[in-house]
Formats: C-alpha cells, sequence, structure tokens
C-alpha cells in the first residue's frame, strides 16, 4: 500500500502558518490597544497632538528614544453619548516599529470608535492589517527572533521555513468589527477574517484573543488555502484553539487535502517548542489518512513525535489500527492491528512500522480469471518502508515473530481452489513495486501445506525456507492456464532436516499410501512444478525406499526421479483392499523367488506414483537374499507385482541368478548328488518376471542368444522360461529358496553336461524328476553328442541330472543309456 507522510506534516504546516498570522494580528492588536487606548488617552493626547490642517499626527518612544508606533488620523472627534464621553478617529493608520527603526506592522481602517469608562475601542467598518517583517519572534514563537531562526540548524525545516517566510514577507489581514477590552485584554470579532501571504490564503468565521491567559480562539469554519510548490495544501477545520503559554494548538474536526489526498482527526492538538518548532502531535476521536491511489490508515487516536526541525521522527497509533489499499486495477489490501509505531527518517520519510498484540493483514488480487487471495497472520510485525518517488513510500519488506501463518489460495475462472500454507517461527517477505508480495524467508519451524487441484495433501518442513512468490499478472502472462493450476510460489529452497510428505486423495473410499520424502536441501522450480533434494534425499513411497545423491519430486504427480548412487529397498505394498475385510489393508510381499526384502542399486531411477513403477538405469542390479538381476535398465511394477529387464546392445546382457532349494539324493557309490539346480544362471537380452505366475521369460533380443547354467548342465537358446513352485512345502525351510518347477528353452537348443552335448529345438527341466528333455521338429529330431558312445538321436532325449542317465526315446521305443563324464 502507498501512502505519503505529507499528510502528517501538511497538518502541522498549515496550524503553524495559521498561527503565525492569526496571533500577529491580534497580538499586534494588543500590543497597539496596551500602549494607547488608556484612561487618559485624551489627556495625553493633549499634550503630545500636533494640529495639521489634514488631522493628527502621534508618535511614542521608549525610554531609550527609539520609535515604537506612530498613528495617523485625519480627524479626531471627541463625542458625547447617553452621558458618555468617547473619541472617534477617521482614517486612522497605525504602524508598529522595530527596535532598529524598521516598520514591522500595519493598521488601517476608515473608522475607530474609544471608550475612556469602559475601556473598550471597535472598529468601525473593516479592518485592514499589513504584517512585515518584525524583529521580535513570529506569534507563535514569541521568544524567538525571526533572525536568530534563519541561524539555527533548524533553517531548513519545513515548519520553521514556513514561519521564517510568513514573518519576512507581507501578510494581509482583512476583518472588521474588531473589538478590543482593555481591561480583560480581550479582542474578538463576530465577522469573518481573512488573510492572505505569499503562501496562500485562508479565512475563518470569528476569532477571540485573550492577552491574559494567551488564548488565540477562530470560532469556526476555519480554512487555509497554502501553496506548497506547484501543488495547493486546503486545511478546514470547525474550531481552533491555540494555548500562546503552553505553546499548544488544538484543532476540532480537521481536514487536510494534499495531492488529492485527505487527511482527517475529530481532534488534534499540536504542541510546539520556544523557537516555533513543532514537538508533539496528539489526535483522537479518530485519525483517517486517505490517498488518491486507494490507501487508508485510520486509528481511534495517535500521536506523532517531531524532531527540532519540526519533521517526524516517530508516530504512534492504538485502539484497532486498520489498513486498507484498492489500487482500483484488481488488487485490494486489508490489515488490522492494535497497536502501530511508526519510525521517521531525517528528512521525515516514513521508515518503518512496527505492529503488535495480532497482526493480521489480507490481500486479493484478480488479473483475468485468476483470483489470489493471500493472508498474513503473526503476533508482531515491522515493516520497512523505501521512498517510491514523488514524496511517496512503499513497503519493502516486513517481518513477523512469535509464529507466522501465511495463507495463500488461488482459483482459476470457476475452477477448484488450491491453498498453500507457510508456517515458521519467523517469517520475513519482501515487496516489490506497487506493494506486491514477491518473497518470504522462514526460520524455525517451517512448513509448506498445500492442497493441489487433484484433492492430494503435500506439506515440506524444513529449518529455513526462502520462497518467491508469483504475482497473479505474472502468472498469467506466463500462460499458465490450467484451471486452478499453482501459481503462488514461483521457486523455493528448504534448508536443514527438509521433510516432503504427499496423501493422494482415496480412491474408492480407500486411503492411498503416503509419499514421503527428507533431505538435508530442497530446491523447488514452480515452471516445472519439481521439488529438488540434495544432501542426503531419502523417498519413501509404502513399502519402497530409495535414496540417491539428488532426488526430483514432481509436486503434480508425485513422480521421483533419482540421480547418482541410487539405493532402493522393497518390503512390499499394502493392497488396496483386503477382500475378507472391506476397509482394511493387506501386505503384499515382494516375492522373486526368495523371501525378505529386494535391493537394487542404480545409476539413477524414475518412481512412476500412478502406476506404481520404479525404473532403474545404468548398471541396475537387483537381488532378493541369493536371486539377482543384473542389467542396464531394469523396471520393477509394483502394482502388477512385475519385473522387466533389459539391454539394447550384447556387451551388457540381462544377467539373472536364481537359487533353487534343493535336497540331497542317494547317488552312485562314494558320494551324495543332488536333486536338482542349487544355482541357475541366465544370460540374455530381455527379462519379464511375474511375481503373480512365479515365472520368468528371459529372450535373447540384443544380446542374440539366452544363456543359461546350472550346476548339472549349461544351454543356448532363443528363449528360456522358468517356472518357480509356489510358496509352501516346496519352498525351502527358514525362508529358503523356491524350488524350480520347471524351466523350458525353446529355438535352436544347445544342451552341454558333462562332456556331452545336446542339439534340439526345445529343452524342458522338471524339477520333480530332475530330467532334462531334449526335442527336436520332424526334419530336424534331437541329437546327442557323446565322447563315448557317438551321436544319437530320436524323437527325445532325456537327461537324468540325478543318475547321469540318457534316454532315447523314438518309434514308441525307449532306450536308456548310461553314461558317465569323463573324469
Amino acid at each position: 500500500m502507498r501512502f505519503t507522510i505529507e499528510r502528517l506534516r501538511t497538518l502541522v504546516l498549515v496550524a503553524g502558518v495559521l498561527l503565525v498570522v492569526a496571533l500577529g494580528v491580534f497580538l499586534g492588536t494588543a500590543r497597539l490597544r496596551n500602549r494607547f487606548l488608556r484612561k487618559d488617552l485624551p489627556q495625553r493626547l493633549g499634550l503630545n497632538i500636533q494640529e495639521e490642517a489634514s488631522g493628527f499626527k502621534w508618535e511614542h518612544y521608549d525610554h531609550g528614544g527609539h520609535l515604537m508606533y506612530k498613528i495617523h488620523a485625519s480627524k479626531q472627534v471627541q463625542l458625547k453619548r447617553d452621558g458618555k464621553v468617547f473619541l472617534q478617529l477617521h482614517n486612522v493608520s497605525i504602524e508598529l516599529y522595530a527596535e532598529d527603526g524598521s516598520r514591522v506592522d500595519r493598521i488601517e481602517g476608515d473608522e475607530f470608535e474609544y471608550d475612556p469608562n469602559s475601556g473598550i475601542a471597535k472598529a468601525v467598518g473593516p479592518v485592514e492589517i499589513t504584517l512585515t517583517k518584525p524583529t521580535v519572534a513570529p506569534a507563535i514563537a514569541p521568544k524567538a527572533a525571526a533572525n536568530q531562526m534563519l541561524n539555527t540548524k533548524q533553517k531548513n525545516s519545513t515548519l520553521t521555513s514556513a514561519a521564517q517566510t510568513a514573518a519576512s514577507g507581507e501578510i494581509h489581514v482583512k476583518t472588521s468589527a474588531l473589538i478590543f477590552n482593555r481591561n480583560t485584554g480581550e479582542a474578538s470579532t463576530g465577522e469573518r477574517v481573512e488573510f492572505t501571504m505569499a503562501q496562500g490564503r485562508g479565512s475563518a468565521k470569528g476569532a477571540s484573543y485573550d492577552a491574559h491567559n494567551g488564548f488565540l480562539v477562530l470560532d469556526h469554519t476555519v480554512q487555509l488555502d497554502v501553496q506548497r510548490g506547484t501543488d495547493l495544501v486546503n486545511m478546514l477545520a470547525q474550531h481552533a484553539v491555540f494555548e500562546r503559554n503552553d505553546q499548544v494548538c488544538e484543532l476540532q474536526s480537521a481536514l487536510v487535502h494534499y495531492r488529492s489526498d485527505v487527511s482527517s482527526a475529530q481532534r488534534a492538538r499540536v504542541y510546539f517548542r520556544d523557537d516555533g518548532s513543532a514537538e508533539r502531535l496528539e489526535a483522537d476521536g479518530g485519525v483517517v489518512l486517505e490517498t488518491a491511489t486507494g490507501g487508508r490508515l485510520a486509528a481511534p487516536t495517535g500521536t506523532l513525535e517531531f524532531g527540532e526541525s519540526s519533521r517526524p521522527v516517530h508516530g504512534h497509533m492504538q485502539g484497532g489500527v486498520t489498513i486498507d489499499s484498492d489500487n482500483k486495477k484488481g488488487r485490494k489490501v486489508h490489515g488490522t492491528s492494535p497497536t502501530m509505531d511508526l519510525v521517521f527518517a531525517g528528512n521525515g520519510e516514513l521508515r518503518s512500522a512496527h505492529l503488535e498484540r495480532g497482526v493480521q493483514i489480507a490481500s486479493d488480487e484478480e488479473t483475468g480469471p485468476l483470483h489470489a487471495h493471500r493472508t498474513w497472520a503473526s503476533p508482531v510485525a515491522d515493516v520497512l518502508f523505501r521512498n517510491a518517488g514523488k514524496s511517496k513510500v512503499e513497503p519493502a519488506s516486513i517481518h513477523g515473530t512469535g509464529g507466522v501463518v501465511v495463507v495463500a489460495t488461488s482459483q482459476r475462472g470457476s475452477g477448484p481452489l488450491t491453498p498453500e500454507k507457510l508456517t515458521a517461527d519467523d517469517v520475513t517477505g519482501e515487496f516489490g513495486a506497487n506493494g506486491v508480495l514477491t518473497k518470504l524467508l522462514g526460520r524455525g519451524h517451517t512448513a509448506i501445506a498445500e492442497t493441489t487441484a487433484a484433492g492430494a495433501q503435500q506439506t515440506m518442513k524444513g529449518d529455513v525456507l526462502e520462497a518467491r512468490l508469483a504475482s497473479a499478472e505474472k502468472a498469467t502472462k506466463s500462460g499458465a492456464k490450467a484451471a486452478g493450476e499453482q501459481v503462488q510460489i514461483e521457486s523455493a529452497t528448504v534448508d536443514g532436516n527438509v521433510v516432503l510428505t504427499e496423501q493422494p486423495p482415496a480412491k474408492g473410499g480407500v486411503a492411498q499410501s503416503v509419499l514421503s520424502a527428507t533431505a538435508g536441501h530442497a530446491d523447488y522450480d514452480n515452471s516445472g512444478q519439481l521439488l529438488y533434494l540434495t544432501r542426503g534425499p531419502r523417498v519413501t513411497d509404502g513399502g519402497l525406499q530409495l535414496t540417491a545423491d539428488k532426488l526430483n519430486v514432481s509436486q503434480v504427480s508425485g513422480d521421483a526421479f533419482a540421480e547418482g548412487n541410487v539405493k532402493a529397498t522393497w518390503t512390499g505394498d499394502p493392497e488396496s483392499a483386503n477382500p475378507a475385510k472391506k476397509g482394511a489393508s493387506v501386505k503384499t510381499n515382494a516375492n522373486f523367488g526368495a523371501q525378505g526384502p529386494t535391493h537394487v542399486v542404480a545409476d539413477e531411477a524414475e518412481l512412476k506414483r500412478a502406476s506404481g513403477s520404479v525404473t532403474f538405469k545404468g548398471n541396475a542390479r537387483l537381488w532378493q537374499q541369493g536371486n539377482s538381476v543384473v542389467a542396464p535398465m531394469i523396471v520393477l511394477d509394483r502394482t502388477k507385482q512385475t519385473l522387466t529387464a533389459e539391454t539394447r546392445d550384447g556387451k551388457n546382457p540381462v544377467q539373472v541368478v536364481l537359487v533353487s532349494a534343493t535336497a540331497a539324493v542317494p547317488g552312485k557309490p562314494g558320494g551324495q548328488k543332488q536333486s536338482g539346480p542349487s544355482v541357475v544362471r541366465v544370460r540374455g537380452g530381455e527379462l519379464k518376471y511375474s511375481s503373480a505366475e512365479r515365472k520368468a521369460v528371459m529372450r535373447a533380443g540384443a544380446a542374440g542368444s539366452v544363456f543359461s547354467s546350472t550346476a548339472d548342465a549349461t544351454t543356448i537358446s532363443n528363449e528360456l522360461e522358468l517356472i518357480l513352485l509356489p510358496p509352501g512345502n516346496h519352498a525351502g525351510k527358514d525362508g529358503a529358496a523356491a524350488q524350480v518347477d520347471r524351466m523350458t528353452s525353446t529355438g535352436h537348443v544347445e544342451i552341454s553336461s558333462e562332456g556331452r552335448r545336446g542339439i534340439g529345438e526345445q529343452l524342458v527341466y522338471t524339477g520333480d524328476s530332475g530330467n532334462y528333455v531334449l526335442t527336436g521338429t520332424a526334419g530336424a529330431p534331437p541329437r546327442l553328442i557323446d565322447p563315448t558312445h557317438g551321436t544319437v538321436t530320436g524323437q527325445a532325449l532325456i537327461f537324468n541330472s540325478r543318475d547321469d542317465s540318457v534316454s532315447i526315446e523314438g518309434d514308441g521305443r525307449k532306450t536308456t543309456t548310461v553314461t558317465t563324464a569323463p573324469k
């Protein structure tokens, strides 16, 4: 909000100039009346008058021989009326002189009457008074000389300069029916008083001056127009009283117009120093300052203290201060505070305001279809102001302490509201041009909470938060057009103990998992709606925990992007609903052929919140107990309970290691033989695994072929399918690995086992029997190449891993050949 300190200074200036004029008139008149309107005036006139053809001239000198005043009259008449004698003077001119002999004041009137018995003198008809260059102090400061004021350090102050200008220039006063009572020392008139000076002109209806008690009263309809540079200052008051002894001026219903701005006070008291400078202004009954730019400052009572140069130094308003501003361009501000203290710079310009005991500030800004509403609440607030040019100031910053709450809400058209809330122990806000809040700095227990257009609740906490705000106008120009799109915070930085949480809206009445992230530092960019986390960032999404050197989280979708030393652990996620109990949740275990948590490391990762998938890239490695997958890219879909991996070149194939449950069985004499492969190793180009089906499929892809190996055999093929037995009795004891149920290799299959080599189109391993069955096509039956027995073929070749025997089937016949691999 913009407002001018001129509204405060002008009230004092106008009151000072007005008193210079009015007191000069009446004090000058009182000096004259006291000196020559006495009971023995006729006798004294008889001793001193020198008769002339056109009238008389009378002069009075002090004991030092200095001329004090001179009276000219064209005619003197001694009259007797109702048995009373009085004097009548015509065409009177009275001149008062300073000690150096220069003329100070001149009073002129067509006719004066004086009653020696009552001591009352009356001016019949109009009176004109001219005040010029007094050697005594102006009436506003009777103890100070005008020339002395020029030599003081206050000579450039507004009020002193105005008093000096009024004293050194001529002031012309016109009134009528002036009455002076010599016995009471009171001079008064009930008629209109008009005065003009170099700075302007003014008037009042009725005036009185009590010389004994030092009271000057302007009865009512007080008006003064003063020229300040190229601008006109207009002051109106219903009543004005000046106490000369106490140096106090009291104004009632004062109203000041300056540069289209208006200041008003029901009652105002101005206290002056002996040198004529203003010391303090007290106002009550309602103080209001209004500007043409839509600013308004009001309070029941207020005080203003001035320095020696009559420039304001400190102000205090209380009783419920209200601050309002309306720039007529879609921006409104309203603030309240029980008290306000103002501090001014040396030139009288407002520099700061201190508000306390519950500060409330609200602003509304509309630009096109976008409406932004902000509120500020704090126990204490300090506002700093800066010069905005053309004698105006505007807020530069605001500092709140004791627990600050800032709420911002934006809405585009009839779209949904997108509220934001900032809380902190200590908040500093910075303002741009025209008082627009552009930056917030929070310290201590800082938190930002907001609700997105989709209904997600997001919070961000930290030790120190710095946020840069975008105005509604800037947001509109930037092309933000989505309904309810957030435009309040343009960018932000959070330091120390950063915690981010996001609660998605419920789906089907079921609460969704909370996304949370922690870090030592965070940067937010509204253009990309991303939160950049560094210094040990960690994100938790349900049963998934992920760390990296850098972690970026989308404020719109909740997606996360991790870079550098990515490490993730998945313990399983709660399902959306428990089929056995509506509204409850059950744990979905992460099962990739083993038990316990699943771990992943990679160079980078991307978490998709909506789909529940996580993509790991760059030297990615996933493992669960002894099972592992290594690939350039691994995609973990937590919703579908699937895992995919692929490579785009043969140099870095997908590699799978599967530890299978085994059991010892009797073998050949002299040893024990395992019942099946204890470790399965597979290498290829593309891997797909389904936890629900407990099936893994490896395809050749960019690797060219699929390579697999067990303790008994090594195979090469175009594709390999591996099926695990479901958990239960088939799984290993105490959480050991699951047992392989079936392993199928297809397409250009080649198997090698203990010196023997089989070639076919399909190879099937069955865990129950421990047999490998190799088959081919009608045109290319399977072949077995044995170092001892040579080449054997048939419809199916059966390798028994438990006893090293080979069976050949064909034409309905079965031949079993027992072979032993060469030692």
